[in-house]
């Protein structure tokens, strides 16, 4: 997937680090990864081929230097906000939530309004201690567009996400894992052997049910209790169905072969 071009010439790196798991990397350091319109068209295009082409297993999402993004190149807000804004095809969190592979987000730094967005278009988050979550839409006069206003309140509840948005106020490391935002913290050195490690315990479950347990979690984040119940019901039922007696003697085979299989 790489181009001709050096690294530093591309915005967008798509690397894969083994057979089934990828790695994007958002790079323009020198303006703390904020995004201008080809570079979210390029990134919405990465996610895109990751799911058309089904190989990988795990996703992990993450920014160059010292930022994981900084949201939207102001200089160019024209071009972004009253541009094309319906395309899909184009559009970074939509091509983020079609994709079955679950996203790890390495937060490395600064995730600041879209940047805010994108990572909470994860699957699984983790920090590094220098990570630091803004939404400043209230601050420039932006609407929110990605979901930050449905996502975070569902998150982190709802007095704490009124206050990150109307007060514009950066939230620390600590503080977002304290509230649920991050689900782990690292030194930054440890950031992407951590998020490597998680991607690739994920990558060696079994494929079918990854996809198919992620989809029925974000499926059921909108619903009540009650309502998702069903939903896991009607989807283990359908699932079951079917499989056949090959399926689960490769189920069986499956569970053999796992490492530790006698540990609880």
């Amino acid at each position: 997937m790489a181009g001709s071009a050096g690294a530093g010439d591309r915005r967008i790196l798509v690397e894969w680090l083994d057979p089934v798991i990828v790695k994007i990397t958002i790079n323009r350091p020198e303006a703390l990864n904020s995004l201008t319109r080809p570079m979210m068209r390029e990134l919405a295009q990465a996610f895109k081929r990751i799911r058309v082409e089904g190989r990988a297993r795990a996703v992990i999402l993450t920014g160059a230097g010292r930022a994981f993004c900084a949201g939207v190149d102001l200089t160019a807000a024209q071009s972004v906000f009253q541009g094309d804004v319906t395309d899909e095809e184009t559009d970074v969190v939509v091509q983020m939530e079609r994709c079955p592979m679950p996203i790890i987000g390495a937060i490395n730094g600064h995730a600041i309004t879209a940047g805010f967005e994108i990572a909470l278009a994860c699957d699984i988050l983790i920090g590094s201690s220098k990570a630091k979550f803004a939404d400043t839409h209230s601050k420039f006069g932006i609407f929110p567009s990605w979901g930050l206003s449905q996502k975070l309140p569902r998150l982190i509840g709802v007095n704490r996400a009124r206050e990150v948005s109307l007060t514009a106020e950066p939230v620390n490391s600590e503080t977002a894992e304290r509230w649920g935002l991050l689900s782990r913290v690292v030194d930054a050195d440890k950031l992407m052997p951590t998020a490597i490690a998680i991607a690739k315990t994920v990558a060696g479950n079994h494929p079918g049910l990854v996809l198919r347990y992620k989809a029925v979690i974000n499926d059921g984040i909108g619903l009540t209790l009650s309502e998702g119940r069903q939903l896991e019901t009607e989807r283990a039922r359908a699932y079951y169905k079917q499989m056949t007696p090959q399926d689960f003697e490769k189920m069986k085979v499956f569970i053999a072969a796992r490492p530790g299989k006698s540990k609880l």
